[in-house]
């Protein structure tokens, strides 16, 4: 009778329930019948994974290089640097040679041109001369601030046009404060526009009717904003009516704390002409020109375009050691003439604080000629309502 052994199944010590996880349940066929296709799995997440650890050791060595060529490790010098490169390139040369035997020969010839090679070479200057033609000693321009009071009549916009001009000629940094009365109009806001100059437009809502020179209020209302912004430069007075060179905006960028100069103008009978202003000892104020007894009794005898001063002594007095703080304006109750020896007066306290502007006060800068036409009537909107019409025979 034969016996039959059963050998024990590599799976004994494993427990069971149900067939589940069974190496004869159906799942575990599956797996063994398809071994093919968990073997193809297996080798593309191989392959995954290698391409991923490729890629994150590119991206680390490319990190890596990155902060390393940024890293400064040392300072690079070259020759070039701080020298004049003087490129030359010399022309060819050409040598033709021609047999004037053979005619044949020469047209062979002709188009055998030994040509030279073209040298590039760079040309290193002296460095002394170089560093002796840079200028270290540039400083900054100080910043004009001009000071312009306007209002309605007829030569208006002939008169800020004109001076618009000139100050579009002068080197920046400038800054021109027009100042209206009563209400901005359009016509000047359009004007300013177009100046091309860096412009600040204020509006004075106080009556100058009964203040024989109008333009105290709005003077006294642009010392008022330079004051309350701290505009730092040199004011100047420019009324629209007055002509102007450029040699003076020149000269105010010179002045330290006040500068003057002698004006020209027309007397009041329009008949001949004088100059007001002061007597200079190279920049020493020691005098004063006047012509009119009237206007003795005044302090300093200077035109209200022939002053400048410097911004900071409206909002800055212990720069200036001023003996009191008040605010430094023009007064509308004093007599015609003498508003600005009263206007002096806050800002300086004699000729020794003053500078006379050019050397010797030996020219004319400026012009106050009076030709404002007071009797012409005053077009609506800068513009009249009907053009001429001028019909001119051709012949």
């Amino acid at each position: 009778m034969a016996s039959i052994r059963r050998t024990l199944s590599p799976y004994h010590d494993r427990q069971y329930q149900n067939g589940a996880n069974s190496p004869f349940s159906p799942s575990h066929h599956k797996l063994f019948t398809s071994g093919k296709y968990t073997s193809s799995l297996l080798a593309v997440n191989l392959r995954r994974k290698a391409w991923r650890k490729s890629l994150y050791r590119c991206l680390v060595f490319f990190a890596l290089g990155l902060l390393l060529g940024m890293t400064p490790f040392g300072h690079v010098t070259t020759d070039i640097e701080n020298r004049d490169v003087f490129f030359e390139i010399k022309p060819p040369h050409v040598n033709v040679q021609l047999d004037s035997d053979n005619r044949s020969d020469r047209m062979s010839k002709r188009d055998e041109i030994l040509l030279d090679a073209v040298s590039l070479g760079v040309d290193f200057r002296n460095e002394i001369n170089t560093v002796e033609s840079y200028r270290y000693d540039f400083e900054p321009r100080k910043q004009l601030i001009v000071i312009t009071p306007t209002y309605n009549r007829a030569m208006q916009a002939y008169f800020l046009n004109r001076l618009a001009q000139v100050l579009r000629l002068v080197q920046p940094p400038l800054l021109w404060i027009v100042v209206e009365e009563n209400a901005a109009s359009y016509e000047t806001a359009e004007l300013l526009r177009k100046t091309g100059v860096m412009y600040r437009q204020l509006v004075s809502q106080k009556n100058s009717s009964s203040v024989k020179d109008r333009g105290v209020h709005q003077r006294n209302l642009a010392l008022e904003h330079i004051e309350r912004h701290r505009l730092d430069g040199i004011v100047y007075f420019a009324d629209d009516d007055n002509i102007y060179t450029m040699d003076l905006f020149d000269s105010l960028r010179e002045i330290s704390r006040f500068g003057t100069w002698p004006v020209a103008m027309l007397a009041q009978s329009k008949n001949k002409a004088i100059i007001e202003g002061p007597v200079c000892n190279g920049s020493q104020v020691i005098g004063w020109h006047t012509n009119e007894k009237s206007k003795r009794l005044r302090r300093f005898h200077v035109d209200m375009s022939g002053f400048a001063f410097n911004s900071t002594i409206l909002w800055d007095p212990k720069r200036w050691q001023r003996p009191f703080s008040n605010s430094i304006r023009q007064l509308d109750t004093v007599k015609e003439g003498f508003q600005e020896t009263t206007f002096i007066e806050q800002v300086v306290e004699d000729e020794s604080q003053m500078e006379g502007t050019p050397p010797s006060c030996s020219r004319i800068l400026n012009w106050h000629l009076h030709l404002d036409a007071h009797n012409l009537p005053y077009p609506r909107g800068w513009l009249l309502p009907r053009n001429l019409e001028v019909v001119l025979p051709v012949e």
